[in-house]
């Protein structure tokens, strides 16, 4: 029959893996036109047309009437596709309806640590989904989608499986510790500023050194602020005065001088008389 699970299934959590969908809501989805349309011989290749379709998330809306989300839900939970193709079916990042939905099949059937593992990485991704319920549409992100499956018993209308905190898989050693995005963004912030230091120490040890070298290989010149009695004097200085000196050495004073006008007279010297007789 086109409602049964295909042969060779293997239980989850104990049970048929159609049985984690509720009863009402499992009758409800057989009873769709959309099951009955878009849903009958679906193979795991297949449902990828149908699942980038999807133009929402949710449960049951109007008058107990199931999505388009839980009809491929319960498909998958039908046909239980591998892992692989659950993995391949996250790594479509253009179709995030469809990464919601295998994100939902991952949550309610594989092992609480490879939930952890597979789910966690996927809260980097910040876009918006639309949900439809009983109120109405409204809009919810899809890190928010995904804390709500780990974090919170019921999502689209459907009762999670009991899933083990984290705190407990950490202490029994199953599964290591989260690592945070704001501790990583802070890491990086300081290894990148500490390379930046030190890339400006090293570049200004450099300049350092290039100065001191020129300064080594320029002769050095003192000048002498502070006024100096000794101050060396400069050639047109010593030029100009030298030539002073040897104008001053050859400079005869035209004024007139006693020896001139008048000259000495001996007190010996003799009349002419006298020398004649």
């Amino acid at each position: 029959m086109a409602n049964t699970t295909v042969k060779g299934a293997s239980a989850i959590h104990g049970q048929n893996p159609q049985f984690l969908v509720e009863t009402v809501i499992r009758n409800r989805i057989w009873e769709s036109v959309y099951w009955k349309e878009h849903c009958f011989a679906l193979t795991a290749e297949s449902l990828i047309d149908r699942a980038i379709e999807l133009r929402y998330i949710g449960g049951v809306y109007g008058n107990q009437r199931p999505t388009e989300f839980l009809c491929l839900l319960l498909k998958l939970l039908q046909i239980q596709p591998e892992k692989e193709i659950l993995i391949e079916y996250l790594q479509a990042d253009e179709f995030k309806y469809m990464r919601a939905l295998a994100a939902m099949y991952i949550r309610m059937t594989f092992r609480a640590v490879e939930v952890y593992e597979i789910l966690e990485p996927l809260m980097k991704d910040y876009r918006k989904l639309r949900y439809r319920d009983m109120a109405g549409y409204s809009l919810v992100f899809f890190d928010e989608f995904i804390y709500q499956l780990l974090s919170e018993e019921r999502a689209c209308d459907i009762i999670l499986p009991r899933l083990p905190k984290r705190q407990i898989l950490e202490e029994s050693g199953e599964l290591g510790p989260r690592k945070s995005r704001l501790l990583e963004a802070m890491e990086g912030k300081s290894d990148h500023a500490g390379s930046d230091r030190s890339r400006s120490s090293s570049h200004s040890r450099a300049t350092d050194r290039s100065r001191s070298t020129d300064r080594s290989r320029s002769p050095s010149v003192y000048h002498s602020r502070s006024p100096s009695p000794y101050r060396s004097r400069s050639p047109s200085e010593a030029g100009s005065r030298s030539r002073s000196a040897s104008v001053n050495r050859f400079y005869v004073s035209r004024s007139p001088s006693r020896s001139s006008q008048s000259p000495p007279t001996s007190p010996h010297r003799m009349s002419p008389d006298r020398m004649e007789s």
